[in-house]
């Protein structure tokens, strides 16, 4: 924009021209074509400045006006980039000592230059030029007190404006119109402050006020209160609109549709649809667009096309954003066949796909590993004449390397440049991230230090990805290096991030890097939270180095950090498990004392760990006082308690648990009829086990490949390896594939009972499946080889590749 300083300047520059100077009259309106043409500039007003004040007459105020009222209009061009800040740069050049006594001003050139301080972004002169127009008397119109209003509200005195509204104008004998009020209702509400509209406008609406509310009015004050998520506020303003006699507009519908669909209301939304139809007031594009990008938004793809069908049917042609937003939404949900089926119908109905139509199928494609269709339509997008732009690499980067498809991801890489299209940080990224992936870490630097290279700012994003990778993959020094590189460009790490990282390392039992970076983020002035003290907390459980987890525990207390439910559940579990219970059992007792409530969780941790150590006695106490407590019992708690009360082999009460939680309703899951599987089995009831089993399709289970296995190897234990082979054919038929684990549990139990053909045929299952023996498998195929018992006329019918474990006793 030209400052008024430089356009003052090209005014104090005056020159004689050689040429005779026109009537007024003609000089302006040759100037206003050209101001409308774009081509009038700074250096023409110069020269028609200069013309008038040589010519000495009079200008007529109707052909001045029109002049300055093109310059306020004239859009930026060439010639002029700020045609309303020429205007009154012109005005002020002309009104000096030289050029008044040409001038014949009306409040109308005063209303323009008001209206060029607003357009020229500087409406704090609107006021002095209002004031000019008070002291020569030429009277005021509610026009001119519009220009102020709009000025004043622009330059953020609405206070102000409003006071000239209420009084000012009445004192000076104009009485404000719908126009006026309308100027300060909508500056209240871009100003987010729609309650001081709604009074306005109700004073607006009261007798005396000089004029009423319009759709217009009502319509600004519902959109303030919409955009300011006062959904309610702007209905009820509808309705009282309504009751006041004014019908809404297509612009009050859309509105009102609008804020619905951001309001996630769609039946409310469609419900104003159907009112407007009824209303005679037709929708168009927007209103139908709303509630399909809503919708798409929501993921409701079946409602977005019934919406788009609806659009068409009623005659409306959808804009490409329409037919994008549907396509955005079937490929979100993998209905990429029907959002092909979109694409396709664009073309048929007129237009023409974009690139941002192209993007979204392509990133569909790459979503779902359709790399053939992915790669068919970027030809076709060439063929179309549709350059692609770096979103569309992107996006092929992306699918190949989110699949594992390095090479190729690095093939569109490098032709992409030859298209034109350069790598900005999001390609990067993406290629770098797939090389931390594949712990490709030398070459993940390589791409970076090229980003650099070609002018590319790496992101914190950038940074983040190559520092997981390498604390990921061993490289903690070259990680530290890079965190204080991004500090050095004044990136600050985040400690969400390296939480994550902390996280990681603590579950991959890698607890002494986590320390180290746990360190480093000290370090660096960040301060750690709750989270990445207890990922160390349980990290140095993990490994089984209590002392090192209770100090991070008390380094916690020291730094202001409560410890939560889930850090103390960690502790006991951590102590639990290294067969420490009394120690666990105080770290409980402790967090009771501290006044935080046991969860659930907590409560099964300790549950556990006294029943493996065989204290059924005080698990039983402490399961009582759970339920006694209040504390939520789930199915993980009551499986705790059977499988405790088995592995202490208080069967009875195991079963007496079971009964009462099946005539409590009580919901279970299929661990614990696993559990009870095994229970009746070890009670020497094989029936009650085959009743258990039968009746899991009954109470809405599935089984799993652990039930199974129970029942197959203690089928088999019992005598029955018929039934046996008949769970593992009913397993096969729900489409169940037999783990490792299972089918080397059924040949062990199948050899310990001497079922040697049988174990045979079990033994081909597992080479089928490409499984290994485990150990204690191969033991009992060795010495069955080499024993000397009844069943070496048997040993033949084993798959011939076992036959060498002959030799392996006396080896």
């Amino acid at each position: 924009m030209y400052s008024r300083a430089r356009l003052s300047s090209i005014f104090r520059t005056t020159a004689s021209s050689a040429s005779p100077p026109r009537a007024p009259h003609l000089a302006l309106a040759a100037a206003t074509e050209r101001v409308r043409s774009g081509t009038f500039g700074p250096e023409d007003a110069r020269h028609l400045l200069d013309e008038l004040r040589r010519r000495g007459t009079p200008v007529p105020e109707r052909a001045l006006n029109g002049f300055l009222a093109a310059l306020a209009r004239a859009p930026p061009s060439t010639a002029c980039r700020d045609g309303p800040a020429l205007a009154v740069t012109f005005f002020n050049a002309m009104s000096g000592a030289a050029g008044r006594r040409v001038l014949s001003l009306t409040f109308c050139t005063y209303g323009i230059l008001m209206d060029c301080c607003t357009r020229a972004r500087r409406p704090d002169l609107a006021p002095a030029f209002f004031g000019q127009l008070l002291r020569t008397g030429l009277g005021v119109d509610v026009i001119t007190f519009s220009n102020l209003l709009k000025g004043l509200c622009e330059a953020k005195r609405t206070d102000d404006a409003l006071d000239v509204l209420l009084h000012r104008m009445p004192e000076l004998g104009c009485v404000p119109n719908v126009v006026s009020y309308s100027i300060l209702l909508k500056s209240f509400c871009d100003n987010r402050d729609s309650r001081r509209a709604l009074e306005l406008l109700r004073r607006m609406a009261e007798k005396g006020s000089g004029c009423s509310p319009n759709v217009v009015s009502y319509s600004t004050v519902i959109d303030g209160f919409f955009k300011e998520g006062e959904v309610d506020k702007g209905c009820d303003l509808i309705n009282e609109m309504m009751q006041q006699g004014i019908s809404p507009d297509l612009v009050t519908y859309n509105s009102s549709i609008d804020a619905l669909c951001k309001a996630r209301a769609m039946d409310k939304a469609e419900a104003v649809l159907r009112q407007m139809v009824r209303k005679g007031v037709h929708p168009d594009n927007w209103s139908y667009n709303n509630l399909i990008f809503a919708y798409s938004a929501r993921g409701e793809w079946n409602e977005a096309v019934r919406i788009f069908k609806e659009m068409t049917r009623r005659g409306l042609l959808p804009d490409i954003a329409t037919w994008n937003s549907l396509m955005a939404s079937l490929c979100k949900h993998g209905k990429i066949k029907e959002a092909r089926d979109v694409f396709d119908s664009i073309a048929t109905k007129g237009q023409e796909p974009d690139t941002v139509s192209y993007l979204i199928l392509l990133d569909g494609y790459a979503t779902e590993g359709c790399f053939v269709d992915m790669t068919d339509l970027f030809n076709l997008m060439l063929g179309d004449g549709v350059a692609p732009d770096v979103r569309i690499f992107n996006v092929l980067i992306k699918g190949y390397a989110k699949c594992g498809m390095l090479d190729r991801a690095m093939i569109i890489f490098s032709e992409m440049r030859h298209q034109g299209a350069k790598p900005d940080v999001v390609t990067y990224l993406t290629v770098i991230a797939a090389h931390c992936r594949m712990a490709k870490m030398d070459d993940a630097m390589e791409i970076f230090n090229e980003m650099i290279d070609q002018g590319v700012a790496p992101s914190i994003a950038t940074y983040q990805c190559l520092i997981q990778g390498f604390c990921t993959h061993g490289g903690l020094l070259k990680a530290k290096e890079l965190v204080f590189e991004m500090m050095s460009k004044g990136m600050r790490p985040d400690i969400v991030h390296l939480n994550s990282i902390i996280n990681s390392l603590c579950k991959e039992g890698r607890v002494v890097d986590a320390q180290d970076i746990f360190d480093l983020l000290v370090s660096i002035g960040l301060h750690p939270d709750v989270f990445a003290y207890s990922s160390l907390v349980d990290g140095y459980c993990l490994v089984g180095k209590m002392e090192k987890a209770l100090r991070v525990f008390d380094a916690m207390v020291s730094a202001g950090i409560e410890p939560d439910v889930a850090v103390y559940g960690t502790l006991v579990n951590g102590y639990c498990k290294i067969g420490r219970i009394d120690d666990g059992l105080s770290v409980f007792r402790e967090m009771v004392h501290k006044g935080i409530k046991p969860s659930t969780i907590a409560y099964n941790i300790v549950l556990d760990g006294l029943f493996q150590a065989g204290r059924t006695v005080s698990a039983k106490e402490r399961f009582h006082e759970m339920i006694e407590s209040g504390i939520s019992v789930g199915t993980d708690t009551y499986n705790t308690v059977l499988h405790g009360l088995c592995k202490n082999n208080s069967f009875d009460e195991a079963i007496g648990l079971f009964k009462k939680l099946q005539a409590m309703n009580v919901k279970i899951d299929i661990i614990t009829i696993n559990i009870m599987i095994a229970v009746m089995f070890k009670t020497r009831s094989a029936e009650g086990a085959k009743y258990l089993f039968a009746s899991i399709p009954a109470s809405g289970l599935v089984p799993s490949v652990e039930t199974y296995d129970l029942m197959m190897t203690n089928l088999i234990k019992e005598g029955l390896p018929e039934e046996a082979d008949d769970v593992f054919s009913s397993m096969e038929n729900a489409g169940f594939d037999p783990n490792s684990r299972l089918l080397n549990h059924v040949v062990r139990a199948l050899l310990e009972k001497h079922e040697i053909v049988r174990a045979g045929t079990y033994l081909s299952k597992i080479d089928e499946r490409n499984f290994s023996l485990e150990d204690s498998t191969t033991m009992l195929l060795v010495d069955l080889f080499t024993s000397r018992g009844t069943c070496q006329e048997q040993i033949k019918y084993l798959p011939e590749k076992y036959h060498f474990l002959a030799g392996a006793g006396s080896s």
